[in-house]
């Protein structure tokens, strides 16, 4: 599966104007998206189809108006019209920022960034997308002495990437399906062009951290890890994630009209994450669990 024209031209659109962004939620007090206590910006708009995904609402580009029945009176007729609803229960899913009102609202963190050793997260969705206001935005930041970090599955043109994570104190970089048809036709990601931004990020010197989904049917085998470590022990990088798949998501599926398609899924269970973890650990990595 691949973007439509309509959202690609909406991603551009987006980008075309240099000082403003599309995002859909900004999350404090984060405690798993870098060191410290966190503020992160997510980014709307992701070029890709992972089945696990927990955050659907940030797939689309487009700005999408979602209705929370626990809010709605069940006006009759309802016209479904935002600005008419008495009671709110029509909520947009993202919204347009500029630099310098994102910069501001992050800002309000600081106290915390600094008595923490925390900062500022860009995630998404795919921050790559939005990578010339992202670049900007964590060179303002950076002035302050903010620490920075992105969340990235790195599938991008290096031009598009590099300038972003060299304004970053940590690169945290997601390595999924390990079998580049597989990776393609699941994911619909290029998982030779992310492999070897991988490499050139770490060449470059930049902090890299290397994070794994473990997935049920798609990651979590020891095929997948073994294709993990072996690429990642060339690269002298020793720390790793691992995220365990949960079932956080479904209630958005819900929210958006959506079908959640790992609904019957379990989570992993203890014993085959701590199978994972010896493994990953049996080599060398020191390994979190969680971000």
């Amino acid at each position: 599966m691949t973007l439509s024209a309509a959202q690609r031209i909406s991603c551009d659109v987006v980008e075309a104007r240099a000082e403003v962004a599309r995002i859909f939620n900004i999350q404090r007090y984060s405690l798993n998206d870098g060191r410290g206590i966190r503020t992160v910006v997510f980014f709307k708009g992701c070029p890709h189809r992972c089945p696990w995904c927990a955050n659907p609402e940030s797939i689309s580009p487009k700005i999408e108006m979602v209705r929370r029945e626990s809010k709605c009176l069940n006006c009759a007729p309802c016209l479904r019209d935002v600005d008419e609803c008495p009671s709110g229960a029509f909520e947009p899913i993202g919204r347009d920022v500029t630099l310098d009102e994102l910069e501001k609202e992050v800002m309000k963190d600081d106290v915390f960034f600094r008595s923490s050793g925390g900062g500022v997260t860009l995630s998404g969705g795919e921050v790559l997308l939005q990578a010339p206001f992202a670049t900007r935005l964590l060179q303002r930041l950076r002035r302050f002495g903010v620490h920075t970090a992105i969340e990235t599955a790195g599938d991008a043109p290096l031009s598009r990437l590099m300038p972003l994570a060299r304004q970053c104190d940590e690169v945290l970089f997601d390595l999924k399906i390990m079998d580049a048809d597989l990776a393609q036709s699941i994911v619909v990601m290029n998982l030779p062009r992310v492999l070897d931004n991988f490499r050139q990020l770490v060449a470059d010197g930049i902090n890299v951290i290397p994070r794994v989904p473990l997935i049920p049917g798609y990651t979590l085998n020891e095929t997948n890890m073994t294709r993990v470590l072996d690429f990642l022990l060339p690269s002298g990088i020793r720390q790793l994630h691992l995220l365990p798949f949960h079932q956080y998501g479904e209630p958005k599926y819900r929210l958006l009209g959506q079908k959640w398609g790992m609904r019957q899924v379990i989570p992993p269970t203890e014993d085959e994450v701590s199978a994972m973890r010896q493994r990953a650990e049996r080599e060398g990595f020191n390994v979190t669990l969680g971000g």
